[in-house]
């Protein structure tokens, strides 16, 4: 019997979908990978407000009759838009929906992070507190499958009160582009090719915000550059976020596409992504995955004992600076960048839905 499965989708509506709608959107490849393959069965359907939609491709959508605001105030008490017979109905963040469906449907949402508890400073006093009623809501709701993407999320929320038996870990994916230009095609592309050359700059990509600690990292990075001057620029490849951030220093690239920013990634001599607190990280497991040597802050899930990955206190500028000279001395041939890319490759979007569906059953 085929499962219907709706998931909602509201941050794809949004001006910088960010990690989450990576995550939204290879979830959506896995699951549509194991459907084809006949792995599973199932009717898939996404659920998004009235407006604008950032998704190229998609299965069956469902709109509901009110914009993104105004429906997530609405799937707090309600299932708007799900339907009557879908079996299983996934959150993809915090705004819900938790309610809809059949009358034995399975309800489940995915907590990236606490990090308007731990750092409520790196975010807007109205995310604090939309996060903080939605995080109180779930976790009075004893039916609702949490879902996480690391066991010390898992371990922090059982210590908040959550029982144990609802939390599920769940792996992120990664997928590379497939290569349509060459490095100094892309920095060509952007207009850097006249200051900056392949291998001889360094990278970090994510949206420019207070939590992404890029203020620290361009300051270590110019302070590391003077010990090894082969780091070359320090180029931020992400949109403005919220927040103040002095990126003076470092060549800031708002705007490419999926395929441009992969080849920028492969043509740096090291990647960075040192945020000071983090749900998983995946710029830094892209990094991996393009074999480059990666500096990532200890608040990095999804690189944690990855011996390919230096890290370090994301809060001492000194140690920042160190970790970019080490990285930058590692061995960058062929084996090792095939051992870095190696050292990720059970992170794909299928082993993601396979987790989730695990999560469902």
């Amino acid at each position: 019997m085929s499962t219907r499965l709706t998931l909602s989708v509201e941050h794809l509506q949004r001006s910088q979908p960010g990690g989450i709608g990576t995550y939204i959107r290879g979830l959506l490849g896995g699951l549509g990978e194991l459907v084809t393959s006949g792995e599973r069965d199932a009717d898939i359907e996404i659920l998004a407000a009235r407006g604008q939609l950032d998704l190229a491709s998609s299965p069956r959508v469902v709109r509901t009759p009110f914009g993104e605001r105004v429906t997530t105030r609405w799937w707090r008490f309600a299932g708007l838009g799900v339907a009557t017979n879908a079996n299983v109905v996934h959150a993809t963040t915090m705004a819900g929906p938790f309610r809809g469906g059949a009358n034995d449907a399975v309800h489940s949402v995915l907590i990236h992070d606490v990090l308007w508890r731990d750092h409520p400073e790196l975010t807007t006093r109205r995310g604090v507190t939309f996060h903080e009623q939605r995080y109180r809501q779930i976790r009075a709701r004893g039916d609702l499958r949490v879902l996480v993407t690391s066991r010390d999320l898992a371990d922090r929320l059982v210590g908040d009160g959550f029982d144990s038996a609802r939390l599920h870990v769940v792996r992120l994916g990664v997928k590379v582009p497939a290569a349509t230009s060459t490095p100094l095609e892309a920095l060509g592309s952007i207009g850097l090719s006249a200051d900056v050359s392949p291998g001889n700059y360094s990278i970090c990509v994510g949206t420019i915000q207070p939590r992404k600690n890029i203020e620290r990292l361009v300051t270590a990075h110019s302070l590391a550059r003077q010990r090894a001057p082969e780091l070359g620029p320090l180029v931020l490849v992400g949109a403005r976020g919220w927040g103040d951030v002095d990126t003076t220093g470092a060549i800031v690239v708002s705007d490419v596409d999926d395929a441009t920013m992969n080849a920028l990634v492969h043509g740096a001599r090291v990647a960075a992504y040192v945020p000071i607190e983090e749900g998983w990280g995946l710029p830094a497991v892209e990094a991996l995955a393009a074999g480059r040597p990666l500096v990532a802050s200890r608040a990095v899930p999804s690189v944690r004992g990855n011996s390919w990955a230096i890290t370090v206190d994301p809060t001492s500028v000194d140690d920042l600076a160190a970790a970019l000279v080490s990285a930058v001395a590692q061995d960058d041939d062929e084996s090792a960048r095939a051992a870095r890319a190696n050292s990720v490759v059970d992170l794909t979007w299928a082993n993601c839905a396979r987790d989730h569906w695990a999560a469902w059953s």
